[in-house]
C-alpha cells in the first residue's frame, strides 16, 4: 500500500478490514493504464459494515503483488 493510499484511507475513516473486505467481495469496475502503460484496476465493493461502498485503485507489481495506489469511500448518489 502506498503512503498516499494510507492517507486517503485515514481521511475517509476506513481501516484495513474495510479495504480487504471490499477487495475480496467486490468487483473490478474499471481498468486503465498509468503513464508507464501498466494496467491499473479499480475495484469497488462494500466495506466491513456492508453499507459503505469503497473503491480501491491498484496494480500488480513485477513480483505479482497487488499494490494499492489509492482507496476512498464512494459517495452515495444524491436523490
Amino acid at each position: 500500500m502506498t503512503f498516499h493510499a494510507s492517507e486517503e484511507m485515514a481521511e475517509d475513516r476506513l481501516d484495513l478490514v474495510d479495504i480487504e473486505t471490499a477487495i475480496l467481495n467486490g468487483k473490478i469496475v474499471k481498468t486503465s493504464r498509468d503513464q508507464m502503460s501498466r494496467v491499473r484496476y479499480t475495484i469497488q465493493g462494500n466495506a466491513a459494515d456492508e453499507t459503505s461502498s469503497v473503491a480501491i485503485v491498484g496494480r500488480f507489481t513485477e513480483s505479482g503483488r497487488f499494490l494499492i495506489i489509492t482507496c476512498y469511500r464512494v459517495a452515495e448518489p444524491e436523490s
